[in-house]
Formats: C-alpha cells, structure tokens, sequence
C-alpha cells in the first residue's frame, strides 16, 4: 500500500466541537501502572504526544481521584500533553485499582446491587469529576462503557436485573449511560468533547447485540455525545462495528483492533469504517509510531510482536507495563 493511498489520510486533520485533531490516530485508554499524577506517568503520556498522536485517551482514572486536590498535577499533565501538539481527553471510571490477585471484572460494581438513590449519586459524580477535568484543562471526557464494567453492565440484560426504571427493556437499560452523558455534557459545558467507549456486541447468549448498540449510540448522540469510541471484546479488524454505528449516528467514530498495522489503519479510514483509528499496542511498543508512519519509516516501527509478557503480563503482576521489543 503506498502513502499516496493510505497513510497520508491517517494525518489529515478532523474537525469536532470547534475543536482540531492533527490526525486520526488515537492513544486509547490503557492502564499502564504509572500513576497519572505522577512524573513517570506524565512522561509516558508525553512521549506518545511528542511521537506524534491526535488524541491522547488517559487511561481508565477513578472518579474520587478527580478532585480539587489534584488539579495541580492534574494540569501539569495536560500541559505536558499540549505542548506537543496533541489533544487530551481522560476516560472517567467508576472502579478503584484493582487489590493484587483480583481480576479488574472482579472490581465492577454490579448495577442490581446499588439502591436507585446510590445509582442516583453515582451519576452526579460523574458530573463533578467532569467538572474538575474541565478546570484541568482537558479538551475532552470518556466516560467507560465498555468490556463488563459498570455502565456496560447497566446495559446488558444478563447482568443487569433492576426492577426499576433502570431496568428491564432497551429503553431502560440505556438510561444510566443517557443520564450520565447528559450529567458530564451539563457539567462541562459546549466546548469539550465528550467520546464515550462501547463494546457493541455482548458476546454471550442473551446479551445485547449491534441492533441494541446502534439505539444506545442514538440516544447519547442526542446528549451531545461528540464521538463514540467502539471497543468490541474481539479485535474487529475489518471495521464492520465501527462502520455500523458510524452510518447510524453521522458522528466521528473510534475504530479499533489490529490498527498498529499501517496499511490496516489507514484502510480504515480510506474505506470510511471509522473517522479516528486506536493503536493501542503499537504505542506501548513504540510512541514514535505516528511520526514513523508519517514520515515513511516503517521499517523503523518497534512492532508488537503479542507475546503479552511486559504489558498485560505486568498488569498481572501489579507493575508498571512495558514492552519486550525495547532495546
């Protein structure tokens, strides 16, 4: 594939919300045991800025973090981020650091458990640490409703068995991401972008399927969701997901799975199956994988090669993630 085809349209700019991504690739949100307030955290997500990136997604960050208290660092973090040239957004998390031993699906707070009065504040507390996000400075917020975490368990009719107005039908199932995207909108005004994470299909019997995904994603459209960031459990590596909602809602879309592979990446954008592509794997590996494509040099990629032993593998070990491709 050559550049004229595929790699000069992944550096296009995109318009959304008055605001301007340099390109369409995409730092998803992935926990790297760091710490976001701290130096070494700054500087992985300023490396992958300097390397070339539209959009850094901050990993997956509990709301009772986001308080007045770490607005300093908080700040010194999207600064960072700017100073490359990359637009910053921070994926809101209703879930604690998993302890040692437990799984993070182990750590998702189960929907049916919560009274409606609790489910109520949880909502709210969305909003506040929106709030704090925007006086940060962040260009955007993403609140995580994907892979069995809380609000994707809100939507699906496996886990959740509320008896309320939050549960039950489609309709119903939906409020909790409705009422918190409507909460995070109100909270941070017109200017910020607000993306939101969606696994598409829930890969069990009886679950939620794209027909059901594709109302979800209308409806938060409505509450002024500015770009949805499709994130199924297994790679879709031909867009058809991403494409799907994108054809439904006329929004910008996030495709993902497998886009650490150049022509990949950029036949998903030249094919109009998503607006922006995540290279999640590609970035751990190598944060000037943006520059590298975009200057032609892909036989200088430090590729991922899947073997999941210093990234998944220290995730598991409760240490900071890493890549065995570093030299």
């Amino acid at each position: 594939m050559t550049e004229s085809i595929s790699y000069a349209r992944l550096f296009e700019p995109l318009a959304v919300r008055g605001q301007t991504l340099r390109n369409r690739v995409v730092m998803p949100p992935m926990v790297s045991l760091r710490g976001i307030l701290s130096e070494d955290g700054r500087q992985w997500y300023e490396d992958r800025a300097r390397g070339g990136v539209g959009l850094v997604i901050v990993e997956g960050t509990p709301l009772g973090l986001l308080v007045e208290e770490t607005l300093p660092e908080l700040r010194k973090l999207v600064g960072a981020v700017h100073a490359h040239g990359a637009l910053i957004a921070i994926q809101l998390f209703t879930n604690g650091q998993p302890e040692p031993g437990t799984s993070f699906f182990e750590q998702a707070v189960p929907p049916h458990e919560l009274t409606r009065e609790e489910l109520k504040g949880l909502i709210g507390h969305f909003g506040r640490a929106a709030a704090v996000c925007r006086k940060a400075g962040f260009d955007g917020v993403e609140p995580h409703g994907a892979h069995g975490y809380f609000l994707t368990r809100c939507f699906s009719p496996l886990e959740n068995r509320r008896k309320d107005e939050y549960g039950g039908t489609v309709t119903n199932r939906m409020r909790t991401a409705v009422e918190v995207s409507r909460t995070i909108r109100s909270a941070i005004g017109d200017k910020m972008l607000l993306l939101y994470r969606h696994t598409p299909v829930e890969e069990a019997e009886g679950g939620y399927g794209l027909a059901d995904t594709i109302r979800l994603s209308g409806a938060l459209v409505k509450e002024g969701v500015d770009i949805l960031d499709i994130s199924p459990s297994h790679a879709d590596r031909d867009g058809e997901y991403s494409e799907a909602v994108r054809l439904s809602t006329h929004v910008a879309v996030i495709g993902r799975g497998g886009l650490d592979e150049p022509d990949r990446a950029a036949a998903m954008i030249a094919n109009h199956r998503a607006d922006l592509v995540a290279v999640g794997r590609g970035l751990i590996a190598d944060a000037e994988w943006p520059n590298k494509v975009r200057e032609g040099r892909l036989g200088d990629i430090v590729k991922c090669t899947r073997c999941n032993e210093k990234c998944y593998g220290n995730l598991k070990k409760r240490i900071a993630i890493a890549c065995t491709q570093w030299r």
